[in-house]
């Protein structure tokens, strides 16, 4: 998770051109000062740093990092455990 967490305060802070320092756990879209655009471009941003598919609506909420961090983890967990199912493609 810890991983994961640094991985999205990063891609926040190179997305929305703001101080790494800036982007805690605890910081919220809102506070970051991030609009609907800026959301947008950052869901675009974190599907490609972790290769997986983030639903849109989550990103139109005023989430915190760590929800972001947390939604992410579970969606790698999900993709982990449905590539190790047998019969799945």
């Amino acid at each position: 998770m810890d991983e994961v967490l640094a991985r999205v305060q990063s891609a926040i802070a190179k997305n929305s051109r703001i101080p790494l320092a800036s982007v805690t756990v605890d910081s919220t879209f809102e506070t970051l000062g991030m609009d609907s655009l800026d959301r947008v471009n950052l869901l675009f941003a974190l599907e490609e740093e972790f290769g997986v598919s983030i639903p849109d609506e989550g990103m139109k909420q005023n989430m915190s990092v760590r929800e972001v961090a947390d939604g992410i983890s579970t969606l790698l967990n999900g993709n982990a455990a449905n590539a190790a199912a047998p019969g799945r493609s």
